[in-house]
């Protein structure tokens, strides 16, 4: 079945990265394809350090992306680049993992001042992974989100929008190019 997989680049659990892609998962579930979600952190740290290729930990989530039509790539940005996190999980993969999929970066930020670590750091680092159909992205900065009363993290309208752009736009292209939806969402 072709499914959507979603990355999460982040170290921290309650990440604004991770608050996207948990908006992300439930527009792509409501246009019916299915998701599944790949949590980085929660990968042996050594096997990610030392790159151990083989590690059955990587066998899943190598599976997961080899067989999905589209994949949602979420990270925050240090320093203008994506997570060394994510970095070590996409150094992983061969190096064809995205080729023939449609692939949407996501990208969180204290400031505006990183909002081109999409263009010159996320986008080359997709591209080395064969990926060639990748979608504009969505960037957003800390002043777009607030705490709610039970101190989740609550995402501002205008980001929501362009979330739920991106979502139309991904759903599109993979419907352009013929990926069927599913009913059941995974996790």
């Amino acid at each position: 079945m072709s499914h959507v997989v979603l990355i999460s680049g982040s170290p921290a659990a309650s990440a604004k990265s991770n608050a996207l892609l948990a908006h992300i998962a439930t527009g792509i579930s409501k246009l019916g394809f299915s998701t599944a979600t790949i949590v980085v952190r929660d990968f042996p740290a050594q096997d990610l350090v030392h790159a151990k290729f083989d590690s059955p930990a990587f066998e899943a989530p190598k599976a997961l992306i080899a067989s999905a039509s589209g994949v949602v790539v979420a990270t925050p940005v240090y320093k203008a680049a994506y997570s060394g996190l994510l970095k070590t999980f996409l150094d992983i993969l061969p190096q064809t993992a995205f080729r023939g999929k449609t692939v949407l970066p996501i990208a969180t930020g204290g400031s505006p001042g990183h909002l081109l670590a999409i263009d010159f750091s996320v986008k080359p680092l997709l591209a080395a992974l064969a990926a060639t159909d990748v979608l504009q992205g969505v960037y957003a900065v800390d002043a777009q989100f607030s705490t709610g009363a039970e101190g989740n993290v609550v995402i501002g309208e205008e980001i929501v929008r362009r979330l739920d752009d991106s979502v139309q736009q991904l759903a599109a292209n993979l419907r352009a190019r013929g990926v069927p939806a599913a009913v059941v969402s995974e996790k």
